[in-house]
């Protein structure tokens, strides 16, 4: 009886040991992360420091208006976003197509509360933007901000008044309310935005 207890001890004192080695050494690492490369735009105030600062976990004590551009390393579970944004100001606007070569994604920032006539302004850039040879078909994401402001637009609204439906005719698309206070809105809008990266990948790999 000792003896078979003895060996029984034993046999399971191996497979703990083979069980400990398999794990340390013999695991295999998690694949790396795809990266993309992807623009950010939008008018001056509409909130895109500040969202991008937040998303990364880093402070808004000090955050200026963004007058040339910044890259933040976006970290999502499935793929990281090398988000380059670009400042809104009307003397960097003429120059905003200088900073979409190599990009596979379009986000755009706006104040969902703006006045009528900055809503009209929103809607010639985007026909600009979307319309651009080196943007034509990319996955694209518009944030509408601000939306703790009594006078903020829908998503809905938005997209009829900046007729989304068609001018985003050919390419994966949506409209996300959000704001500084909603962090994880501002996430799930970007997660989705990831989902339409990875698809797109995905399109061209079969072809």
């Amino acid at each position: 009886m000792c003896s078979e207890r003895c060996q029984l001890a034993i046999g399971a004192c191996r497979i703990i040991c083979y069980s400990l080695y398999r794990a340390v050494c013999c695991c295999t690492p998690p694949a790396p992360r795809p990266e993309y490369h992807v623009v950010c735009l939008g008018m001056s105030d509409a909130g895109k420091t500040t969202l991008l600062t937040l998303l990364c976990g880093e402070t808004t004590d000090d955050i200026e208006p963004t007058s040339g551009f910044n890259i933040k390393a976006v970290q999502f579970e499935e793929a990281i976003l090398n988000v380059k944004e670009v400042g809104g100001g009307e003397n960097v606007r003429p120059y905003w197509d200088r900073y979409y070569q190599h990009t596979q994604g379009v986000v755009f920032v706006m104040d969902s509360a703006c006045t009528q006539g900055d809503l009209q302004t929103v809607g010639s850039l985007l026909v600009g933007i979307l319309s651009h040879e080196s943007l034509r078909g990319l996955p694209f994401v518009l944030l509408a901000s601000h939306q703790d402001k009594t006078e903020a637009r829908s998503s809905e609204q938005l997209t009829k008044d900046l007729e989304l439906q068609k001018l985003c005719a050919g390419r994966q698309w949506a409209v996300h309310p959000c704001s500084t206070q909603d962090q994880g809105a501002v996430r799930q809008a970007l997660e989705q935005f990831v989902t339409f990266l990875l698809n797109k990948e995905s399109e061209e790999n079969r072809v």
